[in-house]
Order: C-alpha cells, then structure tokens, then sequence
C-alpha cells in the first residue's frame, strides 16, 4: 500500500560474493546500464498467468484487529502487466499457474510485476518487496535466495523509499510495469523441484518491519526494510503479473547444461576487454545475448576448434548469456562485464 498514492553461469554463491564484494550493489533501476528489469511490452515474453490463488494477510500483522488486506481481485493477476494489482497484506501469498509449464532456459526465465513508483528522488523508488518461490507439483515450493543490502536499523515508513540496487532476487524490486526477472538455473540442484517443469509461482508478501518479532529476513539473515506498516486495504506486496519468458507450451525445451561445457576467461570482465571463451567441439554457432534474450551478436561454428574471442568494447556494465548450439543441445553461461 502507498499512503500517497492508491494503489488499485556463474553459479549463485560466486555471483552474490562478486557483487558483495567488489561492487556491494546489484542490478540499477529501470533504463540505466546494467539492469534488469524487463518492461512488460517485451517481445520476451511469450505467456502469461493464467490462474491465481490468494491467501490474504493482515492490514498490519502487529494489529490484525484491522481485518485482512482487501484491494483487487485475484483475476486482476491475470495475463499481460497492466497496472491493476491484487494486495497481499503482511505476509500473504499468491500462487500462480500456467496454461504450459516454465523451463530453465538461456538467461531469465520469467519475470514478476508489482506497482513501486518513483519518488521525488530519482534514484530512489517506492517499493514493496515479496520472496518468490517456484514448485512442479504445487506441494514442495524452492525460494530463490534473495539479498537486501538496505539498511536495517531506521525503519522506512509508509511514505518510505529505497535504492533497488540494494535488492537482489525480490519480487518488487521494479517500478510498475518493469518486471523484476528470474532465473531457474539458480535452482537446478534443488530436490524436490523439476526447473524444466515448473507449474505454479508463489510469491509472498515480506513483511518490512525492522523489529524482531515481525521481521523478515533475507538468505544471509539480513533484516529486509520495506514501508511499513501500510495498514490500509491495498497494504503489502501488490501483484501485477507473471510473465513467462521460456514456456513448453510455446517453444518447447532445449537441453540447458549451465556451466558445463563452456568456460569463459576473464569473468567478471571490464568494459573495452577481451574474453576468451573455452568452447564443446563442433559446434555449430555461438551467440551473445542480453537480460531480455535479445541477441545481440552471433558467431558461426568453430569446427574442431574450442576457442572463441569477444570483443566487450560495445558492450554496457551488465549480465549477459553465451550461448553455444551443439548437435547435442544448448550450452550456456553468464558473462558479466564491469
């Protein structure tokens, strides 16, 4: 809820060190070099939720005399990101279904809108925040493991805001109508889950208190701040839409072997630099492409050879995908250029 407005392959470890370590920050906010937010009019996106399941939370956890949030319809979770969200409350919960299962392909594989604003200061937005979690039989749920760097000990009121740079792998890290992405390559040794079947996405309201009895931490046990409390009917996290970026039922599945097969020397690599690729053999091309899975260079096969150079001259600080098409599938994995 806003009280100024209504609101109607580098595997995971060795990329959070990277980014905690040199930088101490994450992906920037929509239109700025290196982000990832997605817009919801991208041709990325091939489909969309289908089904959802709400389970309410209070107006305020504290004061559940309040009653429960109330704002929006489940439907209104339904199909393309257009603004019309359906509220969580502290600590409720959304599942969304599809018409067709999602599948762990190249890059991001589907992405999660919510309703955050801008604030009077441009670098700084708005924001609710909400875990998300991913199940193939709709009974044994994996959450990604997300990070907060914002600070923990001031908490942010209910006119508050935040730099999402500080935010990792938390639904709502993005303003309205730019989706928050992610990526099931994160999750592939997860028991329990198939990340080439997924069938429902659960999102979860995080409940921004400070204090320790209502707090909500992040993977390293980090107290998440977000606004709070909101205690009004659209309150906690407002889902938008789910879009799909990788579905059985559209393109159908391609071998995806993160990390295996394909090296890439240096990683993290500084802009104007040279990386040499470590190639399978005879392959028969090898693509650069960025968050969004827009291609944007493509080389043809190397034969025998296992080798392959980029130029990252032209390209922005950002994650990008190399991928490498073999007789036997699809290689992949992140190149990340400072």
């Amino acid at each position: 809820m806003r009280c100024t407005r209504q609101k109607t392959l580098l595997p995971i470890v060795v990329l959070l060190c990277f980014y905690q370590a040199v930088s101490a920050q994450f992906a920037p906010a929509a239109g700025l070099p290196g982000t990832t937010a997605i817009p919801g009019d991208s041709s990325a996106f091939v489909d969309w939720a289908s089904g959802c399941t709400v389970q309410r939370g209070p107006m305020n956890i504290a004061d559940t005399s309040l009653g429960l949030a109330s704002a929006g319809e489940n439907t209104n979770a339904l199909g393309i990101s257009d603004d019309i969200t359906v509220s969580l409350g502290d600590a409720g919960s959304a599942i969304v279904s599809f018409n067709h299962p999602i599948y762990n392909g190249p890059g991001f594989d589907f992405a999660v809108f919510e309703n955050g604003f801008m604030t009077n200061n441009s670098n700084l937005a708005f924001l609710e925040l909400g875990f998300v979690e991913v199940s193939t039989d709709g009974t044994r749920y994996v959450r990604f493991p997300a990070v907060t760097e914002v600070q923990d000990t001031s908490q942010l009121n209910n006119d508050g805001s935040m730099d999402c740079s500080q935010i990792y792998n938390l639904a709502g890290k993005y303003i309205a109508r730019y989706g928050t992405p992610f990526d099931l390559a994160e999750l592939v040794d997860s028991p329990g889950i198939d990340v080439n079947n997924i069938n429902y996405v659960k999102v979860i309201d995080v409940v921004g208190s400070i204090d320790s009895i209502y707090a909500t931490r992040d993977h390293n046990g980090h107290i998440i701040n977000d606004p709070w409390p909101t205690p009004y009917p659209s309150c906690g996290f407002d889902l938008d839409a789910v879009g799909v970026i990788h579905s059985k039922g559209v393109s159908g599945i391609t071998t995806f072997t993160p990390d295996a097969g394909i090296k890439i020397y240096p990683n993290p690599i500084r802009r104007d630099g040279t990386c040499s690729i470590q190639l399978p053999q005879n392959i028969s091309s090898v693509s650069l492409s960025d968050i969004s899975g827009r291609l944007l260079n493509q080389w043809p096969g190397t034969g025998n050879s296992t080798w392959q150079h980029i130029s990252t001259g032209n390209l922005n600080s950002g994650i990008y995908f190399i991928t490498a098409e073999t007789s036997a599938g699809q290689y992949n994995t992140k190149l990340v250029v400072e």
